[in-house]
């Protein structure tokens, strides 16, 4: 009988296996386990940075090793939720905070360990439905934070972090406060007690936060809709002499967005000069908005219009206010729909307004514009400055 031939392979393999055995598998045992809160903190920090993308996998990579149903999985389903609003996915992101609020559904859990009220806040902006499912949110994060600032309070001595932390409760029970308001304002108008409601909310805001300038705003707008204009101007007068002297980093300014606002209800309460103050502060941070540009063109335009027919007039008046305050709106308003035809912007009333507008001033100043002119696509505002602060010392003479 032939010899048959030694299988190699299988020798080999012993031989290894046999070696695992003395030395073990460093390719196995070197690597530590995977830590949830390390990638947590990875996902963090990319985030934090601005790198969104990076975050992502990390994220969802720490919330796999974790029961999901569970309270430690509160931070993965809130963190990823912000991501995802960062990314845009607003459907996705409405889904995380709602298993996190199922977990948490009083928010009861420290914020430490993933609970708190951030997620019933984000829940009420996302919501599909708004009106009154935006408003129960808010009420259930209201709640919660209610409950938080009055253990602060409790306490017989506060340090400077405890001091932080109940300013930055309190501004976020406010702006819940005021978010009612405005769904009431808008959403659920109709509902019979509305006025009462924000009535009520408004108070509250006012009560907690007075030296914050978004409940003072919020009571301008309810005031501005019950055409109650003195009250409304005292409030516009309250919030704005809150910040208007604070440098732009200040805790206590009002965020971009609300400021808009703010200009547009300073000049429904024909407060034309603080209006004009506020955008130009906003220009200086953000020269790209378009809305503010618009809002600029539109306010010095309409002081201009007072000016001419005599309803405002300055204490060295020529007669010509009226012009320098027109040039200066058809600067405002030429910047602004050069930035709109540029960035594509959506609100085609308010292109069609600006438009209008500037036809007006065309009309009245005589053609184009000979002092800060600019081609199409709004590249030539060298001159614009000097023009527009020269008409505002005049205006604010006036």
């Amino acid at each position: 009988m032939a010899k048959t031939k030694p299988n190699n392979k299988k020798s080999k393999k012993r031989e290894k296996s046999a070696l695992h055995r003395v030395a073990g598998s460093p390719s196995k045992t070197s690597t530590p386990p995977e830590s949830p809160s390390i990638l947590l903190a990875q996902a963090t920090a990319a985030l934090q940075q601005g790198d969104t993308a990076a975050a992502v996998k990390p994220a969802k990579r720490a919330a796999s090793l974790l029961d999901i149903q569970s309270e430690e999985a509160l931070p993965a389903l809130n963190l990823l939720g912000e991501i995802h609003i960062e990314l845009g996915e607003i459907d996705a992101a409405r889904q995380y905070f709602l298993q996190a609020a199922a977990i948490d559904e009083d928010g009861t859990i420290g914020e430490n360990d993933g609970g708190g009220a951030e997620k019933f806040l984000w829940l009420a902006q996302l919501s599909e439905d708004g009106g009154q499912d935006s408003v129960d949110w808010f009420e259930k994060g209201a709640a919660c934070l209610r409950i938080q600032i009055q253990h602060l309070l409790d306490q017989r001595k506060l340090d400077k972090a405890d001091q932080a932390l109940l300013e930055e409760k309190t501004r976020k029970l406010t702006g819940a406060l005021c978010a009612v308001v405005e769904v009431y304002m808008t959403d659920l108008s109709w509902e019979d007690d509305a006025e009462q409601k924000c009535e009520a909310l408004v108070t509250e805001a006012t009560m907690v936060a007075p030296g914050f300038p978004e409940p003072w705003q919020t009571l301008a707008s309810v005031r501005i809709s019950q055409e109650r204009m003195e009250d409304a101007r005292a409030a516009l007068k309250r919030s704005l002499d809150l910040w208007r002297d604070l440098p732009p980093e200040s805790s206590v300014v009002p965020d971009f967005p609300t400021r808009v606002s703010l200009a547009r209800l300073l000049m429904e309460a024909d407060m034309d000069v603080d209006a004009i103050e506020v955008l130009e502060r906003l220009v200086g941070e953000d020269d790209t908005s378009v809305e503010v540009w618009y809002l600029g063109g539109w306010g010095l335009f309409i002081m201009g219009e007072k000016q001419k027919s005599g309803e405002i007039k300055a204490e060295k008046d020529d007669g010509e206010s009226w012009k320098v305050s027109w040039i200066s709106s058809r600067q405002w308003l030429k910047q602004s729909l050069a930035l709109f035809k540029q960035q594509e912007y959506e609100d085609e009333r308010l292109g069609e307004h600006a438009k209008e507008l500037l036809a007006k001033l065309n009309a009245n100043l005589g053609g184009e514009d000979t002092i800060g002119d600019q081609d199409d696509e709004g590249e030539e505002w060298e001159d614009e400055d000097n023009e527009t602060s020269d008409g505002d010392e005049e205006m604010a003479e006036s």
